[in-house]
C-alpha cells in the first residue's frame, strides 16, 4: 500500500504548534507528525498535511509567517520504504 502526503517542517517546536493551529483554523485537516530522518534537521516534529491541500498550506503560510522553516516536502511510503523529496513550493517568506 503507498502511502503520499506532504510536510512542512520546522526547526522550532514552537511554530510546528503555531502553524498546525493557523492550518486548522483555515479549515485544513492537519496533524503534527515525526519528521522522518532524512529531513532531521529541525526539531523532531512536522506538520502533515494532504497534497490536494498545497495551495491552501501555501496560502496560510502566506498570512500565518511561521518563522523557521527548513522546507516542505512530499513523503511516499510504500512497503518499509519511505522517500522524501522537497516540494517546490515558492513562500517568499522563510524566516
Amino acid at each position: 500500500m503507498e502511502e503520499q502526503f506532504g510536510i512542512a517542517a520546522f526547526r522550532s517546536r514552537q511554530q510546528v504548534m503555531h502553524f498546525e493551529r493557523a492550518l486548522r483554523r483555515a479549515g485544513v485537516p492537519t496533524s503534527i507528525i515525526t519528521t522522518p530522518r532524512s529531513v532531521s534537521v529541525g526539531c523532531g516534529l512536522s506538520v502533515r498535511f494532504e497534497l490536494r491541500d498545497v495551495r491552501d498550506v501555501q496560502d496560510v503560510y502566506q498570512v500565518a509567517k511561521p518563522g523557521n522553516l527548513i522546507g516542505f516536502y512530499r513523503v511516499e511510503r510504500q512497503g518499509g520504504h519511505t522517500q522524501v523529496t522537497p516540494l517546490g513550493i515558492q513562500m517568499g517568506y522563510q524566516g
